[in-house]
Protein backbone atom coordinates (compact mmCIF):
# COMPACT_ATOMS: atom_id res chain seq x y z
CA UNK A 1 0.00 0.00 0.00
CA UNK A 2 1.17 3.49 -0.79
CA UNK A 3 0.83 4.80 3.02
CA UNK A 4 0.37 3.21 6.02
CA UNK A 5 -3.50 4.43 6.73
CA UNK A 6 -3.00 5.44 10.23
CA UNK A 7 -6.21 4.98 12.32
CA UNK A 8 -6.27 6.58 15.97
CA UNK A 9 -7.22 4.34 18.66
CA UNK A 10 -6.86 5.26 22.51
CA UNK A 11 -5.73 2.47 24.67
CA UNK A 12 -4.46 2.65 27.97
CA UNK A 13 -1.20 4.62 28.65
CA UNK A 14 -1.58 5.96 24.55
CA UNK A 15 -2.28 9.27 26.31
CA UNK A 16 -0.33 11.48 28.58
CA UNK A 17 0.42 14.75 29.39
CA UNK A 18 3.22 17.05 29.37
CA UNK A 19 4.10 15.54 33.16
CA UNK A 20 4.22 12.86 32.11
CA UNK A 21 7.74 11.89 32.92
CA UNK A 22 7.39 13.73 36.45
CA UNK A 23 5.24 10.93 38.09
CA UNK A 24 5.00 8.03 35.97
CA UNK A 25 5.76 7.37 32.33
CA UNK A 26 2.61 5.30 31.80
CA UNK A 27 -0.28 6.97 33.87
CA UNK A 28 -3.52 6.20 32.13
CA UNK A 29 -5.90 9.01 31.53
CA UNK A 30 -9.47 7.51 30.99
CA UNK A 31 -12.59 9.30 29.93
CA UNK A 32 -15.99 9.01 28.25
CA UNK A 33 -14.17 9.54 24.62
CA UNK A 34 -11.63 6.54 25.10
CA UNK A 35 -11.31 3.22 24.78
CA UNK A 36 -9.23 0.83 26.85
CA UNK A 37 -7.40 -2.33 26.33
CA UNK A 38 -9.35 -4.36 27.77
CA UNK A 39 -11.90 -3.94 25.06
CA UNK A 40 -9.44 -2.63 22.52
CA UNK A 41 -8.32 -6.21 21.31
CA UNK A 42 -11.22 -7.62 21.19
CA UNK A 43 -11.33 -6.66 17.24
CA UNK A 44 -8.73 -8.96 16.04
CA UNK A 45 -7.39 -5.82 13.10
CA UNK A 46 -7.36 -3.71 16.46
CA UNK A 47 -3.16 -4.92 16.84
CA UNK A 48 -1.84 -3.35 13.65
CA UNK A 49 -4.24 -0.25 14.09
CA UNK A 50 -2.40 0.07 16.97
CA UNK A 51 0.82 -0.62 15.46
CA UNK A 52 -0.32 2.16 12.88
CA UNK A 53 -0.90 4.97 15.83
CA UNK A 54 3.13 4.13 17.00
CA UNK A 55 4.39 4.84 13.12
CA UNK A 56 1.66 7.39 13.48
CA UNK A 57 2.99 9.09 16.42
CA UNK A 58 6.67 10.80 14.50
CA UNK A 59 3.90 12.21 11.74
CA UNK A 60 0.71 13.25 13.67
CA UNK A 61 0.47 15.46 16.90
CA UNK A 62 -2.63 14.59 18.26
CA UNK A 63 -6.22 12.66 17.63
CA UNK A 64 -8.59 14.26 15.07
CA UNK A 65 -6.04 15.97 12.26
CA UNK A 66 -3.76 19.30 12.43
CA UNK A 67 -5.37 20.41 15.66
CA UNK A 68 -7.43 18.69 18.44
CA UNK A 69 -6.90 16.24 21.40
CA UNK A 70 -3.24 16.66 21.18
CA UNK A 71 -0.93 14.16 22.14
CA UNK A 72 1.18 16.43 24.32
CA UNK A 73 -0.32 19.53 26.15
CA UNK A 74 1.77 23.09 26.89
CA UNK A 75 2.97 24.05 23.58
CA UNK A 76 0.92 24.86 20.29
CA UNK A 77 0.09 21.13 18.40
CA UNK A 78 2.11 22.39 15.54
CA UNK A 79 5.36 23.11 17.48
CA UNK A 80 4.93 19.44 19.34
CA UNK A 81 5.05 17.42 16.89
CA UNK A 82 7.58 14.93 16.74
CA UNK A 83 9.30 15.36 13.55
CA UNK A 84 9.25 19.17 14.04
CA UNK A 85 11.02 19.13 17.41
CA UNK A 86 13.55 16.57 15.75
CA UNK A 87 14.37 18.85 13.36
CA UNK A 88 14.74 22.17 15.47
CA UNK A 89 17.20 20.41 17.77
CA UNK A 90 18.88 18.98 14.53
CA UNK A 91 18.94 21.95 12.01
CA UNK A 92 18.37 25.25 14.05
CA UNK A 93 20.80 24.70 16.13
CA UNK A 94 23.43 24.79 13.30
CA UNK A 95 24.73 26.04 10.21
CA UNK A 96 21.98 24.95 8.08
CA UNK A 97 19.14 26.83 9.02
CA UNK A 98 18.06 29.39 11.49
CA UNK A 99 14.37 30.54 11.39
CA UNK A 100 12.92 34.28 11.37
CA UNK A 101 9.92 33.99 13.77
CA UNK A 102 10.11 35.13 17.47
CA UNK A 103 7.92 32.73 18.80
CA UNK A 104 9.01 32.62 22.60
CA UNK A 105 12.39 31.33 22.71
CA UNK A 106 12.90 30.02 19.43
CA UNK A 107 15.90 31.97 18.28
CA UNK A 108 17.94 30.76 21.25
CA UNK A 109 18.54 27.31 18.64
CA UNK A 110 20.41 29.10 16.33
CA UNK A 111 22.06 31.58 19.05
CA UNK A 112 22.83 28.54 21.43
CA UNK A 113 21.68 30.17 24.31
CA UNK A 114 18.82 27.56 26.11
CA UNK A 115 18.03 26.72 29.18
CA UNK A 116 15.97 24.07 31.10
CA UNK A 117 12.75 25.81 31.38
CA UNK A 118 12.68 26.04 27.31
CA UNK A 119 9.09 25.38 25.99
CA UNK A 120 10.70 24.05 22.65
CA UNK A 121 13.10 21.39 24.50
CA UNK A 122 10.74 20.38 27.14
CA UNK A 123 8.15 19.45 23.64
CA UNK A 124 10.67 17.74 22.77
CA UNK A 125 11.36 15.80 26.08
CA UNK A 126 8.06 15.26 26.44
CA UNK A 127 7.15 13.84 22.90
CA UNK A 128 9.84 11.52 22.73
CA UNK A 129 8.68 9.65 25.75
CA UNK A 130 4.77 9.97 24.64
CA UNK A 131 6.24 7.65 22.06
CA UNK A 132 8.09 5.31 24.08
CA UNK A 133 5.36 5.42 26.70
CA UNK A 134 2.89 4.33 23.40
CA UNK A 135 5.57 1.42 22.36
CA UNK A 136 5.51 0.19 26.16
CA UNK A 137 1.80 -0.24 26.28
CA UNK A 138 1.25 -1.84 22.87
CA UNK A 139 4.30 -4.46 24.20
CA UNK A 140 2.80 -5.38 27.09
CA UNK A 141 -0.97 -6.06 25.65
CA UNK A 142 0.90 -8.03 22.98
CA UNK A 143 2.32 -10.29 25.74
CA UNK A 144 2.66 -13.84 25.60
CA UNK A 145 0.18 -14.15 28.56
CA UNK A 146 -2.05 -12.08 27.30
CA UNK A 147 -2.50 -13.05 23.89
CA UNK A 148 -3.32 -16.30 25.37
CA UNK A 149 -5.52 -15.00 27.61
CA UNK A 150 -6.91 -13.63 24.53
CA UNK A 151 -6.76 -16.95 22.75
CA UNK A 152 -5.19 -15.54 19.91
CA UNK A 153 -3.00 -18.08 17.51
CA UNK A 154 -2.15 -19.48 14.15
CA UNK A 155 -1.38 -16.13 11.73
CA UNK A 156 -2.40 -13.46 13.87
CA UNK A 157 0.44 -14.61 16.57
CA UNK A 158 2.81 -14.91 14.17
CA UNK A 159 2.01 -11.71 12.26
CA UNK A 160 1.98 -9.99 16.22
CA UNK A 161 5.75 -11.38 16.63
CA UNK A 162 6.81 -8.79 13.83
CA UNK A 163 4.54 -5.71 15.22
CA UNK A 164 6.05 -6.72 18.33
CA UNK A 165 9.41 -6.43 16.35
CA UNK A 166 8.95 -3.05 15.21
CA UNK A 167 7.32 -1.54 17.78
CA UNK A 168 10.58 -1.73 19.73
CA UNK A 169 12.55 -0.98 17.04
CA UNK A 170 10.19 2.45 17.34
CA UNK A 171 10.93 2.61 20.66
CA UNK A 172 14.82 1.83 20.06
CA UNK A 173 14.73 5.32 17.51
CA UNK A 174 12.88 7.14 20.37
CA UNK A 175 15.37 6.25 22.91
CA UNK A 176 18.52 7.03 20.42
CA UNK A 177 16.91 10.29 20.01
CA UNK A 178 16.80 10.94 24.08
CA UNK A 179 20.44 9.60 24.19
CA UNK A 180 21.34 11.80 21.16
CA UNK A 181 19.88 14.86 22.74
CA UNK A 182 20.01 14.55 26.67
CA UNK A 183 22.15 11.84 27.60
CA UNK A 184 21.33 10.75 30.71
CA UNK A 185 17.19 9.96 30.65
CA UNK A 186 14.56 8.76 32.81
CA UNK A 187 14.17 4.84 31.64
CA UNK A 188 11.22 3.19 31.60
CA UNK A 189 10.20 -0.56 29.47
CA UNK A 190 7.10 -2.73 29.15
CA UNK A 191 8.53 -4.58 32.30
CA UNK A 192 7.88 -1.78 34.11
CA UNK A 193 4.30 -1.35 36.58
CA UNK A 194 1.59 0.89 35.82
CA UNK A 195 1.06 3.00 38.57
CA UNK A 196 2.58 6.43 39.81
CA UNK A 197 6.67 6.10 40.52
CA UNK A 198 9.56 8.05 40.14
CA UNK A 199 11.19 6.68 36.70
CA UNK A 200 15.23 6.03 37.40
CA UNK A 201 17.30 7.62 35.60
CA UNK A 202 19.62 5.47 33.10
CA UNK A 203 23.40 7.00 32.26
CA UNK A 204 24.32 7.34 28.36
CA UNK A 205 26.44 4.50 28.03
CA UNK A 206 23.76 2.09 29.56
CA UNK A 207 21.29 3.45 27.42
CA UNK A 208 23.57 3.11 24.60
CA UNK A 209 23.69 -0.83 25.70
CA UNK A 210 20.42 -1.26 25.97
CA UNK A 211 19.58 0.37 22.34
CA UNK A 212 22.05 -1.85 21.05
CA UNK A 213 20.82 -4.96 22.52
CA UNK A 214 17.16 -4.11 21.37
CA UNK A 215 18.31 -3.62 18.00
CA UNK A 216 20.38 -7.18 17.77
CA UNK A 217 17.92 -9.14 19.82
CA UNK A 218 15.06 -8.34 16.69
CA UNK A 219 16.89 -8.83 13.94
CA UNK A 220 15.45 -12.33 13.19
CA UNK A 221 11.85 -11.13 14.20
CA UNK A 222 11.84 -8.37 11.48
CA UNK A 223 10.91 -8.79 8.09
CA UNK A 224 13.99 -8.82 5.47
CA UNK A 225 14.81 -5.66 3.73
CA UNK A 226 12.50 -4.56 1.43
CA UNK A 227 9.63 -6.89 2.14
CA UNK A 228 7.60 -5.32 4.71
CA UNK A 229 4.72 -2.78 3.67
CA UNK A 230 5.97 0.49 2.97
CA UNK A 231 6.58 3.01 6.04
CA UNK A 232 7.13 -0.13 8.14
CA UNK A 233 10.51 -1.12 9.52
CA UNK A 234 13.02 -4.46 8.39
CA UNK A 235 16.08 -5.30 9.23
CA UNK A 236 17.94 -2.66 7.38
CA UNK A 237 16.09 0.06 9.26
CA UNK A 238 17.58 -1.50 12.27
CA UNK A 239 21.06 -2.24 10.64
CA UNK A 240 20.81 1.66 9.55
CA UNK A 241 20.02 2.56 13.29
CA UNK A 242 23.05 0.29 14.78
CA UNK A 243 25.25 2.01 12.53
CA UNK A 244 24.48 5.53 13.47
CA UNK A 245 24.91 4.39 17.20
CA UNK A 246 28.14 3.18 16.01
CA UNK A 247 29.52 5.78 14.26
CA UNK A 248 28.62 8.07 17.43
CA UNK A 249 29.52 5.26 19.92
CA UNK A 250 32.27 7.81 20.87
CA UNK A 251 30.46 10.68 21.49
CA UNK A 252 28.18 8.55 23.48
CA UNK A 253 30.21 6.40 25.72
CA UNK A 254 33.67 7.46 25.02
CA UNK A 255 35.22 4.17 23.12
CA UNK A 256 34.80 4.14 19.06
CA UNK A 257 32.74 1.45 17.48
CA UNK A 258 33.79 1.93 13.98
CA UNK A 259 34.17 -1.18 12.80
CA UNK A 260 30.96 -2.24 13.97
CA UNK A 261 29.48 0.75 12.21
CA UNK A 262 31.56 -0.24 8.88
CA UNK A 263 29.93 -3.62 9.46
CA UNK A 264 26.33 -2.67 9.65
CA UNK A 265 26.80 -0.21 6.71
CA UNK A 266 28.01 -2.52 4.62
CA UNK A 267 24.40 -4.91 5.36
CA UNK A 268 22.60 -2.05 4.59
CA UNK A 269 24.20 -1.23 1.23
CA UNK A 270 24.53 -5.14 0.12
CA UNK A 271 20.83 -5.16 1.23
CA UNK A 272 19.19 -4.68 -2.37
CA UNK A 273 18.82 -0.68 -2.34
CA UNK A 274 19.61 1.77 -5.61
CA UNK A 275 20.72 5.35 -5.50
CA UNK A 276 17.35 7.26 -6.92
CA UNK A 277 18.57 8.63 -10.83
CA UNK A 278 17.92 12.25 -9.63
CA UNK A 279 18.83 13.93 -6.40
CA UNK A 280 15.44 15.92 -6.26
CA UNK A 281 13.60 12.96 -6.18
CA UNK A 282 13.92 11.96 -2.71
CA UNK A 283 11.91 15.03 -1.39
CA UNK A 284 9.10 14.72 -3.60
CA UNK A 285 5.31 14.19 -3.26
CA UNK A 286 5.87 11.13 -4.13
CA UNK A 287 8.94 9.95 -3.30
CA UNK A 288 7.60 7.07 -1.64
CA UNK A 289 8.58 5.39 -5.15
CA UNK A 290 12.15 5.31 -4.16
CA UNK A 291 14.20 2.66 -4.05
CA UNK A 292 17.08 4.53 -1.86
CA UNK A 293 14.89 5.24 1.00
CA UNK A 294 15.31 2.84 4.08
CA UNK A 295 12.86 4.30 6.36
CA UNK A 296 10.74 7.24 6.12
CA UNK A 297 8.15 9.14 8.34
CA UNK A 298 5.35 9.06 5.91
CA UNK A 299 2.89 11.84 5.44
CA UNK A 300 -0.11 11.76 3.04
CA UNK A 301 -2.34 15.05 2.41
CA UNK A 302 -5.75 13.51 3.25
CA UNK A 303 -4.65 11.06 5.89
CA UNK A 304 -1.67 13.02 8.12
CA UNK A 305 -2.82 16.25 8.22
CA UNK A 306 -0.66 18.13 10.69
CA UNK A 307 1.34 21.66 10.94
CA UNK A 308 4.31 19.51 11.89
CA UNK A 309 6.52 17.28 9.24
CA UNK A 310 7.01 17.80 6.00
CA UNK A 311 4.04 20.64 6.01
CA UNK A 312 6.27 22.52 8.34
CA UNK A 313 9.48 21.52 6.33
CA UNK A 314 7.87 22.58 3.24
CA UNK A 315 5.91 25.83 4.16
CA UNK A 316 8.24 27.55 6.39
CA UNK A 317 11.13 27.70 4.03
CA UNK A 318 8.71 29.66 1.52
CA UNK A 319 8.65 33.71 1.10
CA UNK A 320 9.26 36.83 0.36
CA UNK A 321 9.40 36.36 -3.80
CA UNK A 322 8.73 33.17 -3.68
CA UNK A 323 6.05 31.59 -5.95
CA UNK A 324 4.33 29.15 -3.22
CA UNK A 325 2.80 27.32 -6.33
CA UNK A 326 6.50 26.28 -7.24
CA UNK A 327 6.12 24.42 -4.38
CA UNK A 328 2.75 22.62 -4.18
CA UNK A 329 1.36 25.07 -1.61
CA UNK A 330 -1.27 27.36 -1.14
CA UNK A 331 1.22 29.69 0.97
CA UNK A 332 4.21 29.78 2.72
CA UNK A 333 5.25 30.79 6.02
CA UNK A 334 8.56 32.99 5.40
CA UNK A 335 10.04 31.14 8.30
CA UNK A 336 13.34 28.85 7.62
CA UNK A 337 16.47 29.73 4.94
CA UNK A 338 20.34 29.11 5.35
CA UNK A 339 23.36 30.87 6.40
CA UNK A 340 26.67 31.88 4.13
CA UNK A 341 28.35 29.11 5.50
CA UNK A 342 26.78 26.40 4.47
CA UNK A 343 26.01 28.09 0.84
CA UNK A 344 29.36 28.36 0.98
CA UNK A 345 30.02 24.14 0.93
CA UNK A 346 28.89 24.67 -2.89
CA UNK A 347 31.72 25.67 -5.30
CA UNK A 348 28.97 26.56 -7.47
CA UNK A 349 25.58 27.99 -5.37
CA UNK A 350 23.33 28.40 -8.77
CA UNK A 351 23.08 24.48 -8.88
CA UNK A 352 24.11 24.13 -12.26
CA UNK A 353 27.53 22.54 -11.58
CA UNK A 354 26.10 20.35 -8.25
CA UNK A 355 22.53 19.96 -8.60
CA UNK A 356 22.11 19.45 -4.83
CA UNK A 357 22.57 23.31 -4.19
CA UNK A 358 18.99 24.04 -4.15
CA UNK A 359 18.92 27.68 -3.11
CA UNK A 360 16.44 30.75 -3.90
CA UNK A 361 18.14 33.66 -4.11
CA UNK A 362 16.14 36.61 -6.06
CA UNK A 363 15.58 38.83 -3.40
CA UNK A 364 17.41 37.49 -0.56
CA UNK A 365 20.46 38.58 0.45
CA UNK A 366 23.24 35.90 1.09
CA UNK A 367 24.49 37.74 4.41
CA UNK A 368 22.25 37.76 7.56
CA UNK A 369 22.15 41.66 8.79
CA UNK A 370 18.34 40.63 10.61
CA UNK A 371 17.60 37.22 11.75
CA UNK A 372 13.68 38.11 12.13
CA UNK A 373 13.81 39.39 7.90
CA UNK A 374 12.93 36.19 5.82
CA UNK A 375 14.67 37.63 3.15
CA UNK A 376 18.37 38.09 5.23
CA UNK A 377 19.79 34.37 3.67
CA UNK A 378 19.21 32.24 0.51
CA UNK A 379 15.58 30.66 0.94
CA UNK A 380 16.22 26.31 0.52
CA UNK A 381 13.94 24.60 -2.41
CA UNK A 382 14.65 20.97 -1.39
CA UNK A 383 11.12 20.11 -0.34
CA UNK A 384 8.71 20.08 -2.36
CA UNK A 385 4.72 19.01 -2.37
CA UNK A 386 5.64 18.38 -6.35
CA UNK A 387 5.36 15.23 -8.26
CA UNK A 388 8.11 14.27 -10.37
CA UNK A 389 5.81 14.49 -13.72
CA UNK A 390 5.31 17.83 -12.28
CA UNK A 391 2.08 18.00 -10.87
CA UNK A 392 1.01 18.84 -6.94
CA UNK A 393 0.49 16.60 -4.45
CA UNK A 394 -3.25 15.98 -2.89
CA UNK A 395 -3.63 18.73 -0.88
CA UNK A 396 -2.33 22.23 -1.28
CA UNK A 397 -1.99 22.75 2.57
CA UNK A 398 -0.82 19.27 3.91
CA UNK A 399 1.87 17.73 1.83
CA UNK A 400 2.44 14.34 0.76
CA UNK A 401 5.65 14.64 0.48
CA UNK A 402 7.72 11.88 3.05
CA UNK A 403 10.53 12.75 5.09
CA UNK A 404 13.86 10.01 4.28
CA UNK A 405 14.84 9.39 8.22
CA UNK A 406 17.36 6.91 7.05
CA UNK A 407 18.57 6.75 2.78
CA UNK A 408 21.17 4.44 0.72
CA UNK A 409 23.38 7.74 0.25
CA UNK A 410 23.80 8.15 4.46
CA UNK A 411 25.13 4.46 4.30
CA UNK A 412 27.87 5.26 1.84
CA UNK A 413 28.59 8.06 3.70
CA UNK A 414 29.36 6.61 7.10
CA UNK A 415 30.83 3.90 5.52
CA UNK A 416 33.58 6.26 4.21
CA UNK A 417 33.84 8.26 7.47
CA UNK A 418 34.06 4.76 9.24
CA UNK A 419 36.96 3.95 6.84
CA UNK A 420 38.88 7.36 7.84
CA UNK A 421 38.38 6.62 11.63
CA UNK A 422 40.19 2.98 11.34
CA UNK A 423 36.87 0.95 11.40
CA UNK A 424 38.41 -1.17 8.35
CA UNK A 425 37.05 -1.30 4.69
CA UNK A 426 38.40 -0.06 1.84
CA UNK A 427 39.27 3.72 1.14
CA UNK A 428 39.30 2.86 -2.51
CA UNK A 429 35.60 1.25 -2.10
CA UNK A 430 34.71 5.01 0.07
CA UNK A 431 36.11 6.49 -2.71
CA UNK A 432 33.82 4.98 -4.90
CA UNK A 433 30.73 5.40 -2.83
CA UNK A 434 31.46 8.98 -2.56
CA UNK A 435 32.06 9.40 -6.58
CA UNK A 436 28.27 7.75 -7.07
CA UNK A 437 26.64 10.31 -4.69
CA UNK A 438 28.61 12.99 -6.72
CA UNK A 439 28.00 11.79 -10.08
CA UNK A 440 24.28 11.69 -9.38
CA UNK A 441 24.60 15.65 -8.21
CA UNK A 442 27.10 16.18 -10.89
CA UNK A 443 25.21 14.44 -13.89
CA UNK A 444 28.79 13.46 -15.28
CA UNK A 445 32.28 12.76 -13.28
CA UNK A 446 33.71 16.12 -13.39
CA UNK A 447 33.06 16.00 -9.18
CA UNK A 448 34.79 12.68 -8.62
CA UNK A 449 37.32 12.68 -6.26
CA UNK A 450 40.50 11.04 -5.51
CA UNK A 451 41.48 8.89 -2.52
CA UNK A 452 44.11 11.78 -1.33
CA UNK A 453 40.70 13.47 -1.25
CA UNK A 454 38.85 11.74 1.14
CA UNK A 455 39.29 13.31 4.54
CA UNK A 456 37.64 13.35 7.52
CA UNK A 457 36.97 17.58 6.66
CA UNK A 458 35.66 16.30 3.35
CA UNK A 459 33.36 14.21 4.87
CA UNK A 460 31.90 16.36 6.89
CA UNK A 461 31.39 18.85 4.19
CA UNK A 462 29.70 16.22 1.61
CA UNK A 463 27.28 14.96 4.39
CA UNK A 464 26.49 18.16 4.66
CA UNK A 465 26.22 18.81 0.94
CA UNK A 466 24.02 15.53 0.48
CA UNK A 467 21.92 15.42 4.23
CA UNK A 468 21.16 19.03 4.67
CA UNK A 469 17.66 19.55 6.32
CA UNK A 470 17.44 15.94 6.86
CA UNK A 471 18.14 16.04 10.99
CA UNK A 472 21.72 14.79 10.91
CA UNK A 473 23.51 18.27 11.25
CA UNK A 474 23.99 18.71 14.82
CA UNK A 475 24.95 15.42 15.63
CA UNK A 476 27.55 15.51 12.64
CA UNK A 477 28.87 18.67 13.89
CA UNK A 478 29.67 17.10 17.67
CA UNK A 479 30.94 13.99 16.50
CA UNK A 480 33.32 15.90 14.54
CA UNK A 481 33.86 18.54 17.36
CA UNK A 482 32.78 21.56 15.23
CA UNK A 483 29.76 22.15 17.05
CA UNK A 484 30.04 24.30 20.32
CA UNK A 485 33.52 26.10 20.89
CA UNK A 486 35.41 28.34 18.47
CA UNK A 487 36.39 24.86 15.86
CA UNK A 488 34.06 26.28 13.23
CA UNK A 489 32.00 29.62 13.48
CA UNK A 490 28.85 30.46 11.20
CA UNK A 491 26.58 33.87 11.56
CA UNK A 492 24.86 34.18 14.23
CA UNK A 493 26.51 31.06 16.00
CA UNK A 494 26.22 32.14 20.03
CA UNK A 495 23.99 35.65 18.96
CA UNK A 496 26.77 36.98 17.31
CA UNK A 497 26.31 38.06 13.44
CA UNK A 498 29.76 36.07 12.42
CA UNK A 499 29.38 33.54 14.80
CA UNK A 500 31.63 33.25 17.98
CA UNK A 501 32.17 30.33 20.27
CA UNK A 502 29.65 28.91 22.40
CA UNK A 503 29.92 26.59 25.75
CA UNK A 504 30.19 23.18 25.39
CA UNK A 505 27.22 22.06 27.82
CA UNK A 506 25.49 23.24 24.42
CA UNK A 507 26.57 19.68 23.23
CA UNK A 508 23.54 18.22 25.04
CA UNK A 509 20.01 19.97 25.30
CA UNK A 510 18.98 20.02 29.51
CA UNK A 511 16.48 17.77 30.85
CA UNK A 512 13.11 19.98 31.31
CA UNK A 513 13.40 22.17 34.62
CA UNK A 514 9.93 21.01 35.61
CA UNK A 515 10.61 17.05 35.68
CA UNK A 516 14.13 17.74 37.37
CA UNK A 517 12.84 19.62 40.10
CA UNK A 518 9.69 16.79 40.33
CA UNK A 519 11.49 13.94 40.44
CA UNK A 520 14.37 13.25 42.67
CA UNK A 521 16.11 10.41 40.83
CA UNK A 522 17.22 12.63 37.49
CA UNK A 523 20.53 14.72 37.89
CA UNK A 524 20.38 17.39 35.49
CA UNK A 525 23.17 17.77 32.51
CA UNK A 526 26.64 19.73 33.13
CA UNK A 527 26.09 23.91 33.07
CA UNK A 528 22.07 24.08 33.06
Amino acid sequence: MKKIKFIFIAIAGLMIATTSCIKDLDTIPLDRDQVTAATVFDDPASYKQVLAKLYAGLAVSGQQGPAGQPDISGIDEGFGQYLRGLWYHEELTTDEALISWNDQTIKDFHYQTWSSSDVFIAAMYYRIFYQITACNEFLRQTSDKKLDDRGVSGDLRNDIAVFRAEARFLRALSYWHALDLFGNVPFVTEKDPIGAFLPEQIQRKDLFKYIESELIAINDQLKAPRTNEYGRADKAAAWMLLAKLYLNAEVYTGEDRYSDCLNYTEKVINAGYSLDEKYQWLFLADNNRSDEVIFSINFDGLRTQTWGGTTFIIHASVGGDMDPGDYGIDGGWAGTRTTSSFVDLFADETGETDSRAMFFTEGQSKEIQNVGNFQDGYAITKFRNINRDGTVGQDLTFPDTDFPMFRLADAYLMYAEAVLRGGGGSKAQAVNYINALRERAYGNTDGNITEGDLTLDFILDERGRELYWEATRRTDLIRFGKFTGGAYLWPWKGGSPGGVATDSKYNLFPLPSSDVNANPNLTQNPGY
